[in-house]
């Protein structure tokens, strides 16, 4: 897959939100916003609509299974699981579901414990990194290929040929059925950027260049309206995208080539890129915390602590909304050129291999049943906060008071860059990435640490590939 076709293709669903909720008659809102995505109350319940489809036909069906859930919007929140959870069994009350949630500072681990003791969950919700590239690479998975008939496939490739690409291997093996997709950006604290005069440095479409950004830097420091202007976070994966996303843009480096096969940010650009922020924070203009990640970062930025976060998309604004005291300002990474690629999120469930066929019919009738049902899909999709991977799901924020706020997360799509998270060794790279940045903080020249990183990370892809 090459990286350009790859990115048009990938912004094609994004823009349609946009347009079409630049285009809704429908009164919206900002006001009110909770700490779970709020959606209109469909007009029927998804089981109502599910008992009189095809889907009824499989009512026979009778299981006890399991779903682990990393915390992606409200599939993070046991309240609005156990209610999809009661939806599904309304049309499949044989089937009876139990829940296991995950975060990401434990959660891999404990999904590696669990494939190690032969316990793994009959259902899993993640991304292509995990259920393709890692567990799938590693025989782990069940083949998803019967979930993408031609309806499913024609739906999904009508949002982004790069969504079809990422859920399956490289032989062709459908190891994900996906559910939603986002774009990952940073914030800032609009009331410091204000008072600091630093909104000067942004512009109107919420872009700035990397020379912008020192301005924006020098200010806040300047003007001494935080404790800290952002801090770079290095104690583990957790939020990861944000610090690569920070240090790729700066000089328009790329993460890894066209192919997926090796990874590049030893380059030039790249090292360009980490070498400034380690200059950024011998200036004080930057912080770093070598035991801090994302969520610790994210907790700084909604108390007020620090002026910026690198870890921020449409569902952590809506999970932050009600203890902020401040107005967080959605806005791209800077870079060189003034135009920023973004990393990107596809969300969606795997299936464990554990030999039990019952099941894994069970395991497939409620993934179909979340993410395809005409009235609970657009359902499952909102209660992520991102954005459906199905065009027939239109915009499932029209006419709820979050079609305003997601608009703003829908006007990055144009910057969403290569999805390289599906390059094989992923796992091996966010930990080789965690440690290489702590490397260039604690004093080691910079290109010495890069390069040691790729090389890490290129034998990793290349082991993941035999």
């Amino acid at each position: 897959m090459k990286k350009k076709r790859a990115l048009a293709l990938l912004l094609t669903g994004v823009m349609a939100f946009s347009m079409a909720a630049c285009g809704s008659q429908q009164e919206t809102s900002n006001s009110g916003t909770n700490t779970q995505t709020e959606t209109s109350a469909p007009a029927e319940t998804a089981a109502e609509t599910a008992a009189g489809t095809e889907a009824a036909a499989g009512t026979d069906l009778s299981a006890d299974i399991t779903m682990w859930t990393y915390p992606i919007g409200s599939f993070g929140d046991e309240e609005t699981v156990n209610g999809f959870i009661a939806s599904f069994n309304e049309v499949y009350p044989n089937i009876s579901v139990s829940v296991e949630y995950l975060d990401y500072t434990s959660g891999d681990d404990q999904v590696t414990a669990a494939i190690e003791a032969g316990t793994t969950p009959d259902i899993i919700m993640e991304g292509p990194e995990r259920l393709v590239s890692n567990w799938g690479a590693k025989g782990k998975m069940l083949d998803l290929s019967d979930l993408w008939d031609d309806e499913a496939l024609a739906d999904i490739s009508a949002t982004s040929e790069a969504v079809v690409s990422a859920c399956q291997s490289t032989e062709g093996v459908f190891y994900e059925y996906p559910l939603c997709m986002t774009t990952h950006c940073m914030a800032i604290n609009y009331e410091m950027f204000e008072a600091a005069d630093a909104l000067q440095y942004i512009n109107e479409d919420r872009t700035w260049t990397t020379e912008n950004f020192e301005k924006a830097l020098q200010a806040l420091k300047d003007a001494g309206v935080a404790q800290e202007n952002g801090i770079v976070y290095c104690g583990g994966q957790g939020g990861d995208q944000g610090t690569r996303a920070l240090a790729m843009n700066l000089y328009n480096a790329e993460f890894t080539n066209a192919d997926h096969t090796q990874w590049t940010m030893n380059s030039e650009a790249g090292v360009k890129g980490l070498q400034q922020l380690v200059d950024w924070t011998q200036e004080g203009l930057l912080s770093y915390d070598a035991g801090a990640q994302a969520s610790d970062e994210l907790q700084l930025f909604s108390n007020g602590t620090v002026a910026m976060t690198f870890c921020w998309n449409a569902s952590n604004e809506a999970q932050y909304a009600s203890v902020v005291g401040f107005t967080p300002y959605p806005v791209a990474f800077p870079s060189e050129s003034g135009t920023p690629e973004l990393c990107g999120g596809i969300y969606g469930f795997g299936i464990f291999d554990n030999g039990d066929e019952a099941k894994a019919e069970a395991a497939k009738a409620f993934i179909e049943f979340i993410c395809d049902d005409a009235v609970q899909g657009p359902l499952s999709v909102s209660s992520t906060g991102f954005f459906p991977v199905r065009a027939s799901f239109g915009n499932v924020y029209a006419g709820t008071e979050d079609e305003a706020r997601m608009e703003v997360f829908a006007s990055f799509g144009p910057y969403l860059g290569d999805y390289y998270n599906v390059t094989g060794g992923w796992a091996e790279q966010r930990t080789a990435w965690w440690n290489m940045l702590q490397q260039i903080f604690g004093g080691e020249d910079v290109q010495t640490a890069a390069d040691a990183y790729v090389e890490t990370c290129n034998a990793a892809t290349a082991a993941a590939a035999n």
